[in-house]
């Protein structure tokens, strides 16, 4: 069938309407701040190296603090997330890259990996983490990080386990200083994991004897 000439322009135009309704449907994208993790903490090398190797797992998390979303709890048992702000990476991604450069940075162990590469080692640092979020008490707000941490020998057997909290005051509502504090609350308890695994490793290293 062939349609008439004069009723083209009509067909174009209408054409053009249901263009510009459909991109009127569609939701505007918010623009997005990316943070990194902050750190302000300086490590300086130690003079005896560790006999024993580690690697730094993700610690595992619930699917709301396995995101990118920088949580919030502003009452209650209400968990929600600060708008047009997120995390560079998932929290979980992101305490494991702080605790692995600050072994770094200390030195001590001189052989360290992570699950993204999945070498053997002597020794696994892993866990759960419970909390990565700001919290409102009252008229205060305060950064909790709550780590249960698990260090496991190269057979995957428990050789200790803690838990690890820290409370950070932040300084005002606003996004940039809800990050700071987490940063602070991040150093603070990196500071502490990174002894204690020192502590558990030594105490539970012991060299296997070679076949003959």
């Amino acid at each position: 069938m062939r349609l008439a000439s004069h009723s083209i322009p009509g067909l174009l135009l209408a054409s053009a309407l249901l263009t510009l309704s459909a991109c009127s449907i569609l939701p505007k994208q918010e623009p997005t701040d990316v943070y990194r993790l902050p750190t302000a903490a300086t490590i300086s090398k130690a003079a005896t190296p560790a006999p024993w190797s580690l690697r730094v797992v993700k610690p595992k998390s619930s699917e709301t603090l396995d995101s990118p979303r920088i949580a919030v709890i502003p009452q209650g048992d209400v968990i929600s997330s600060y708008k047009g702000a997120r995390w560079s990476d998932p929290a979980p991604v992101l305490l494991r890259n702080r605790l692995t450069d600050a072994f770094y940075r200390d030195g001590r162990v001189q052989s360290i990996s992570t699950d993204d590469s999945n070498l053997q080692a002597d020794f696994e640092l892993g866990g759960e983490l419970q909390a990565f979020q700001s919290e409102y008490r009252a008229q205060a707000i305060e950064v909790v990080i709550r780590l249960d941490a698990r260090l496991a020998d190269d057979h995957q057997r428990i050789v200790a386990s803690r838990r690890f909290e820290v409370h950070q005051p932040v300084g005002d509502k606003q996004v940039p200083a809800v990050v700071a504090a987490f940063g602070q609350a991040s150093d603070t308890l990196t500071a502490q994991v990174l002894q204690w695994t020192l502590e558990q490793g030594q105490k539970h290293y012991t060299v296997e004897p070679k076949n003959q």
